[in-house]
């Protein structure tokens, strides 16, 4: 009988992208890796629980979810998020940053400071600068501010980012010159916290790190996991959650490794060929058009 995994999803490490699965193990992802797994028939995807907690009713959530949590395990989750501002007297500090994903595509956002580089990669950021450093609130004050007075979201969709991965700027200087001039923008402001620290603006690349220069065009996404399902592919390059997978005559689809959370996964029945079975949406329009 094939060995059963559960994966806790995608972390970026110093070295790299790695598969978290249930237990500790983890899974480097290099570049021409080959990466492949199946559902099993029968399977059933279960909640991921909340906290580091286990659901208490093991909930059976969609496949198309990216959270894979029941409804109480995803507010549970969320409430004790420094996204709910549950935590007004957390003492760590915090950066407010800026994010690139594309031409046009700027969000801003928080981090703690412990956390380094690492939500930014969790992202998918292309690249990004920090703008200053000091209390959470502060920092939430600073952010309302720039998404009000500079015209940024503090959220851009997945499949945006996907959309133009295989057209970015090929150069780091036409890929900073947006960040630097929203940066000089956002020191200028007034009602900038007196507790924030300004930081001078240094574009940080994660384009290397990714995979994405030259990476080719790709065909579609993995919209969920199905029972019987599997894939198999070489991995040409990783953004976020994102794998970009080499799956033979199909050419590079993407799967966002969140789906793959609350299932559990076994080999592919053939594991040195590759191949694909899962659902896709395929993208309609090439990211060249964008532009």
């Amino acid at each position: 009988m094939a060995q059963v995994w559960k994966c806790s999803g995608l972390r970026w490490s110093p070295e790299g992208p790695v598969l978290v699965w249930d237990g500790g193990r983890c899974s480097a992802l290099p570049r021409g890796k080959q990466v492949g797994f199946a559902v099993p028939e029968g399977g059933v995807r279960t909640c991921v629980g909340a906290r580091g907690h286990a659901c208490p009713v093991r909930a059976v959530v969609p496949g198309r979810s990216t959270g894979a949590r029941c409804e109480e395990c995803a507010r549970l989750d969320r409430a004790h998020s420094v996204a709910a501002d549950t935590f007004a007297d957390d003492p760590r500090p915090y950066r407010v940053y800026l994010a690139w994903f594309g031409p046009g595509m700027v969000k801003v956002g928080i981090t703690a400071v412990e956390r380094g580089s690492a939500r930014l990669l969790e992202q998918g950021a292309v690249c990004f600068s920090r703008l200053g450093t000091g209390p959470l609130m502060a920092a939430r004050r600073a952010e309302e501010l720039l998404r009000a007075a500079l015209q940024v979201p503090d959220r851009i969709p997945y499949a945006e980012k996907r959309a133009v991965r295989s057209a970015l700027p090929g150069t780091e200087e036409e890929r900073a010159a947006q960040v630097r001039e929203l940066h000089a923008r956002a020191v200028a402001l007034s009602g900038w916290p007196e507790s924030l620290r300004p930081e001078p603006c240094e574009v940080i690349d994660h384009m290397g790190a990714f995979g994405l220069a030259d990476v080719p065009v790709a065909f579609g996404e993995v919209v969920e996991l199905v029972p019987g399902g599997g894939v198999s592919g070489e991995l040409v390059a990783a953004a976020g959650p994102d794998l970009h997978l080499a799956v033979g005559g199909r050419g590079v689809v993407v799967l966002d490794t969140r789906l793959m959370t609350g299932w559990e996964l076994v080999p592919p029945a053939d594991e040195g060929a590759a191949g694909l079975s899962f659902p896709v949406r395929e993208f309609t329009r090439r990211p060249e058009g964008l532009f």
